[in-house]
């Protein structure tokens, strides 16, 4: 990534931190905040250290779980297998080429400045290991791995840099998109978008130069299949193996105070059938389990668990490699919603104008782009499962501890000079705001195909895109809404949606004004518009009734204006209204409109709020049709984060009462008063302590109180 550093700094989109930062908690935190500024720029850490006085304790001794009651020499018979794979693979003696050649590249190693410690950790010491010892300068070497500093024992200090937020902002995700690396003439994500389009457009043509058109649009797709890299791979210029693999010697970071250990959270996840037919690419987090172990976090609904379940059936080890770094777009690349079956890097190839390149791994069957920085090989034993988590993932919520497989490494290589990719995930808004966009864009012509009508959709990053979308369609004949909400529900990744809004054509744009939308949904919405059903949802979400399943929520607000002749009322003489029938409302706001939104903190106690539903009714049907609970921790005020709370926290078959022509919505935290039996996850939070730290550092002098309540920091 060293050549992207380089285009991130000549598009002023790269701000370097010298300063000497923690892998745990102090890097992902500054990032997490940076994301978050309307100018924020992507940022590379040379300096990751690691504290280790705070934990220094592996985390490879948590008791595994073992499907099928399997014998001790079932595992060891396993790992044997792991060691002959390794040892049948050739391993290349290649020369590497002149070092003079990578001498005269601009050198963003922290330590470029410094003298080298000279204690180094264990994987740079452990040569006799190495499968391929690179004919270079030992310096060179030296500098790539962590040292111990020699000052202070409990310092470890990586000469790996870090690299953070690189898609945390609209204009990077278009210099990515459609200008680094191409050989595409790209101008903008809806040129790519049209691309995709007019190849998804099998009608016949017509004029001679809509022939040529149509054949230079066939003619492109020459770029989708991947080739084989014939040369000595970058991503192999260092490779290590057998005992001087370790896991800790690469900057990996632990975002969350309560995260169970360090994750990789940008690793490009490489899997095939087993029949070798297909291919995929996946984004999912990995918790280092040990040195030489990873836990593999593939959810149920994806590719590689599908795979997994076949190398289960046949008894077989599965092989997974994992890249870190490279082209950013093969990350996000791995995120695709892609058709099943359907390799992703194919998108690459399209958008680049050029074919993904794959070397093959060194120590199993499976390839990977030549220019990625770290490349993780291994097997997943799929009889061997440990505790993964907890996480501070995606959603803003810690996931809970649950088994998932072992993966054992057995090799790690890396260019020369590799640079650790990594994201962090939380509260919105994040990376994956754009990342997210983008694949809205990219994939709306595919999605046009199976929903008839749908002009444009949005999956606002607040709604955690799988829990809300909102579709503009064309409304040609009576319930065309309702078909497409099934279709959304039905299809693909789209299934996993538990709340789509459906507005008309003429409607305001959906991705500029929030306030203006709202105004223009709520002036067509009342309790006949709500069609709610059941359906699966991510297996991520925490607020559903039984896991993967879900009450889900269609609002129809097409159509022409409806008449609300709400009576008028204040706030506090609401709240004191409300307060005679149920004392843990504790604060209200009403959202001004003629149909108000009318919003209530409370501090439960003994009932369950819609208990109260039916007097709720009675005494404020002319004042509201919709009524939202949340905790009284909330900002009633804070739109933005109000939107995020709620699709969380809420399965509409449990949570929503519809009387007549009122609604009300519990969005509270779930427990024993509501009948749910799991424990209610915590948001992600900073540490106070962390940012008073960063804070003391100079390194937040643009960050108040006011920002940390927008966005519930702390």
């Amino acid at each position: 990534m060293q050549d992207f550093i380089r285009f991130l700094e000549s598009h002023n989109e790269l701000k370097i931190i010298d300063t000497p930062l923690d892998i745990e908690l102090e890097i992902p935190h500054l990032a997490y905040l940076e994301v978050k500024k309307k100018d924020s720029k992507a940022l590379l850490f040379t300096r990751p250290i690691h504290r280790k006085h705070k934990d220094s304790t592996l985390s490879g001794t948590s008791t595994e779980y073992t499907q099928h009651n399997m014998q001790s020499s079932n595992c060891h018979a396993k790992q044997s297998e792991i060691s002959q794979n390794l040892d049948s693979k050739p391993c290349h003696t290649e020369p590497l080429g002149e070092v003079s050649n990578m001498e005269s590249k601009k050198d963003i190693s922290p330590f470029r400045n410094a003298q080298h410690d000279k204690k180094l950790h264990p994987i740079t010491q452990m040569t006799q290991d190495l499968t391929y010892t690179a004919h270079i300068e030992s310096n060179l070497i030296e500098s790539n791995f962590n040292s111990i500093d020699s000052s202070n024992q409990d310092i470890e200090s990586f000469h790996i840099p870090v690299l953070m937020n690189v898609f945390g902002s609209q204009k990077r995700l278009e210099l990515i998109a459609t200008h680094y690396n191409s050989n595409a003439d790209f101008k903008s994500l809806e040129s790519i978008a049209n691309v995709m389009k007019n190849l998804l457009n099998l009608s016949m043509p017509k004029t001679l130069s809509e022939k040529f058109a149509k054949l230079k649009e066939l003619w492109a797709m020459r770029h989708v299949f991947p080739k084989k890299y014939k040369n000595k791979p970058p991503c192999q210029e260092r490779i290590y193996t057998k005992d001087s693999i370790d896991l800790f010697s690469l900057p990996i970071l632990k975002t969350w105070e309560e995260d169970g250990e360090r994750f990789i959270t940008m690793g490009q996840v490489y899997t095939r059938s087993l029949d070798g037919k297909s291919n995929n690419i996946g984004m999912y987090r990995l918790q280092i389990h040990s040195h030489n172990e990873l836990l593999m976090h593939w959810q149920i609904h994806k590719d590689a668990t599908h795979f997994f379940h076949e190398y289960k059936r046949a008894n077989k080890l599965m092989p997974v490699s994992i890249a870190i770094g490279g082209d950013p777009l093969y990350i996000w690349c791995a995120q695709a919603p892609m058709p099943p079956k359907i390799f992703e890097l194919m998108l690459y190839g399209l958008i680049r104008a050029k074919n993904p390149l794959l070397a093959e791994c060194v120590s199993n069957e499976l390839a990977v782009p030549h220019d990625c920085d770290i490349v993780i090989e291994g097997f997943v034993d799929t009889s061997r499962f440990a505790p993964e988590g907890k996480f501070g993932d995606h959603t803003g919520f810690y996931t809970p501890i649950e088994p998932y497989p072992i993966m054992q490494v057995s090799a790690i290589t890396m260019k020369h000079n590799p640079v650790y990719l990594a994201t962090v995930v939380g509260k919105p808004p994040l990376e994956d705001k754009y990342m997210g966009y983008m694949t809205e864009r990219l994939f709306l012509p595919l999605l046009q195909t199976s929903a008839h009508g749908l002009i444009d959709y949005s999956m606002p990053e607040n709604g955690v895109f799988h829990n809300l979308i909102l579709a503009k369609v064309k409304t040609d004949y009576p319930a065309q809404s309702l078909q497409m909400m099934h279709t959304f529900f039905g299809i693909g990744q789209m299934s996993f949606v538990k709340h789509a809004l459906f507005v008309s054509e003429e409607a305001p744009k959906l991705h500029k004004d929030y306030k203006i939308l709202c105004d223009y949904i709520l002036d067509r919405i009342n309790t006949k518009k709500l069609y709610s059903t059941m359906g699966n949802c991510d297996a991520l979400d925490h607020a559903c009734e039984r896991f993967a399943i879900s009450g889900k929520l269609g609002i129809d607000a097409s159509g022409e204006i409806l008449n609300h002749n709400f009576v008028e009322i204040s706030e506090n003489d609401l709240l004191k209204i409300m307060k005679n029938i149920a004392n843990e409302i504790e604060s209200l706001h009403i959202y001004k409109h003629k149909n108000p939104l009318i919003i209530c903190g409370i501090n439960k106690k003994d009932t369950p709020i819609l208990e109260y539903a039916t007097r709720f009714y009675e005494a404020f049907k002319q004042h509201g049709a919709f009524f939202i609970f949340v905790d009284s921790d909330n900002i009633l005020t804070n739109y933005y984060m109000l939107v995020w709370r709620v699709v969380n926290s809420i399965d509409v078959a449990r949570d929503l009462k519809i009387i007549k022509e009122c609604a009300f919505l519990d969005a509270t935290a779930k427990g024993k008063l509501e009948g749910y039996d799991r424990e209610w996850p915590k948001d992600t939070l900073c540490s106070q302590f962390i940012l008073n730290s960063l804070k003391e550092q100079g390194l937040l002098e643009d960050i108040d109180e006011s920002f940390y309540k927008q966005f519930g920091i702390v």
